[in-house]
């Protein structure tokens, strides 16, 4: 059968603005402002921690809005990239963001997916092993789930983009219609002794000790402490730009883009801060930072609901989880493709299949995402490449200033809002960000960095390999 050529223009803004949402909202909302208030230890800190990671998320977004505008092209930051540096400095991006930070991600959700199953499908669990091979390799019911789930959406977005958009529309309408139920039942059941005892004294952080005790913190070890709860919550806000990687399959790329980016980091900004209220509103600062396993929400739905609350959690983050791996499923691929186009990944990446999908592309992220599953060790690594996917944002956006001097006549419909200013400011606090991860927690970033490097001989053995090819 012929293969298509070019990829078919058929998502409106309405669907770009849902795999925006989409693919943001996985399961950390739920789970991860345990760690940070053991990381900050109050109320104003935890807010505020999720409201600097809210500006900087709304910043990025609106200034990649310029960069999608000036190339409305599969691969998104991959090619801004490229276009702002050159080759090597966007297939390292490329290369991290295959081998660690999508197929990472969809690995984590998908694993995320299996244990809420366990829920309401015992046989689910991580307790259950399947396969016991050695005694650090086993291989649970949960890992075999998370793998199925995987494979089904990666066979599902190879029947088309139209199929993809409809789980993705379908399932996160669905979780932002749970999650708004949730936030509202929250603040209906308000706790007004608990609200007044998180806030009283707030403004003091206070970091968790291994022994459980707690230690007021201020000045370097206060921001050294900012940046380590960061961790979780920009991972929780991370995948907002996969809709910059379909840019070729949405209609009117160079308005729908950019404004599909600002409607859905809105969003999902507003719903995050909504729920980290929500959660002060029900539980003592106690409860959020030990919660059982982390699960603030559950802990939140079983003072509101009672013992349905787990039940009713635990389909809720089956639905987000499930809709989320869809939106990052059906973008990864592409920027794949867009490598193997320029001769940077496996050839055969780099066509396109009946329906006018990356087919190829997107087995190969599914067959390295179950990996990552089996090996346990997606959260490990998701960990260690915060910094990295930070340091990539810094890059693009700074890419802005360098596009700007190299082509100031380039054709730019949309231009970032708030230039040069708003760029600069994220910019600046991303590197902040990294400089104190650095500092202070340099096991979140030596790994990362390593990963990205490893990528350095690769390239050149790629460009080795063409160039004895084309001669």
């Amino acid at each position: 059968m012929e293969k298509e050529t070019h990829f078919n223009r058929s998502l409106q803004l309405k669907d770009a603005s849902l795999l925006v949402i989409g693919s943001m909202i996985g399961s950390g909302i739920f789970i991860v402002s345990a760690d940070i208030v053991r990381q900050v230890g109050s109320a104003f800190w935890l807010v505020l921690v999720w409201l600097i990671t809210g500006i900087m998320t709304l910043t990025a977004a609106i200034s990649y809005g310029e960069l999608s505008a000036m190339y409305p092209n599969a691969g998104g930051q991959y090619v801004y990239l490229k276009e702002a540096y050159n080759k090597a400095v966007a297939f390292l991006y490329g290369w991290s963001f295959f081998a660690v930070i999508q197929t990472g991600t969809i690995a984590a959700v998908a694993v995320a997916f299996a244990k809420f199953t366990a829920y309401l499908f015992p046989f689910f669990s991580e307790e259950n092993i399947i396969l016991h091979l050695t005694e650090h390799f086993k291989i649970s019911a949960a890992q075999l789930l998370a793998i199925g789930i995987i494979v089904l959406l990666s066979y599902s977005n190879t029947k088309g983009v139209k199929g993809g958009k409809w789980i993705q529309n379908i399932f996160t309408s669905a979780k932002l219609l749970s999650l708004f139920g949730l936030i509202l039942a929250g603040f209906i059941y308000f706790n007004p002794e608990v609200w007044q005892q998180n806030w009283t004294n707030s403004l003091q952080a206070f970091k968790e000790n291994a022994n459980g005790s707690w230690t007021a913190i201020s000045g370097t070890a206060l921001l050294g402490g900012v940046a380590a709860a960061m961790v979780g919550s920009v991972f929780s806000s991370d995948a907002w730009n996969n809709v910059t990687f379909i840019a070729a399959e949405i209609k009117n790329p160079q308005r729908n883009v950019g404004l599909s980016l600002f409607i859905g980091t809105l969003t999902v900004t507003i719903i995050y801060m909504a729920a980290n209220l929500m959660y002060l509103s029900v539980l003592p600062l106690e409860a959020i930072a030990h919660a059982p396993k982390d699960r603030v929400a559950v802990a939140a739905a079983l003072q509101i609901f009672g013992n349905m609350g787990t039940l009713i959690i635990a389909l809720m983050i089956m639905v987000s989880t499930f809709g989320c791996n869809n939106g990052l499923i059906l973008a990864g691929a592409r920027v794949s493709y867009t490598m193997a186009q320029d001769g940077l990944f496996f050839k055969k990446a780099g066509s396109l299949n009946t329906q006018g999908v990356p087919a190829w592309a997107i087995g190969v992220q599914a067959v390295v995402a179950s990996i990552l599953c089996l090996s346990g060790k997606y959260g490990d690594l998701l960990d260690m490449i915060s910094f990295v996917v930070v340091l990539f944002y810094i890059l693009t956006i700074l890419g802005i200033f360098i596009l700007r001097r190299k082509h100031p006549n380039h054709p730019r419909p949309y231009k970032a809002w708030g230039y040069p200013i708003l760029p600069a400011i994220y910019i600046i606090l991303g590197i902040v960000f990294c400089a104190l991860l650095i500092s202070f927690k340099p096991q979140f970033t030596w790994p990362g960095l390593i990963i990205v490097l490893l990528g350095v001989p690769i390239y050149y053995l790629l460009k080795r390999n063409n160039a004895a090819s084309q001669s």
